[in-house]
């Protein structure tokens, strides 16, 4: 499923205009990135988490060459998934709290 994909489901569901589901995805997109970027954590409950983290700088390997290269300190997204969500995907809820 694409961003497009979800907004036309968005706009069919709530018989919103696709332009005004399009912007409600990029705002609730925007404010998660804002909010990462600012070092918080975003829970969304009955979903999951996203937070930050650190990871320190180490050698690495190029696996063509198998030359050593330096791999710098970077912050990657961590997502943690939620115990609903979990079920959702694991099929372990009834159908009728599962939307397609």
């Amino acid at each position: 499923m694409t961003k497009i994909d979800i907004i036309n489901r968005i706009a069919e569901r709530t018989g919103l205009p696709k332009q005004d589901a399009e912007t409600a995805i990029e705002t609730i997109i925007s404010l998660i990135k804002g909010t990462l970027a600012k070092d918080e954590q975003v829970i969304l409950r009955r979903f999951g988490s996203f937070q930050t983290r650190t990871k320190n700088p180490r050698m690495g390997r190029n696996p063509k060459t198998g030359e050593e290269a330096e791999i710098s300190a970077r912050t990657v997204v961590r997502f943690k998934a939620g115990k609903h969500f979990k079920q959702a995907v694991n099929g372990e809820l009834p159908i009728s709290e599962v939307i397609e």
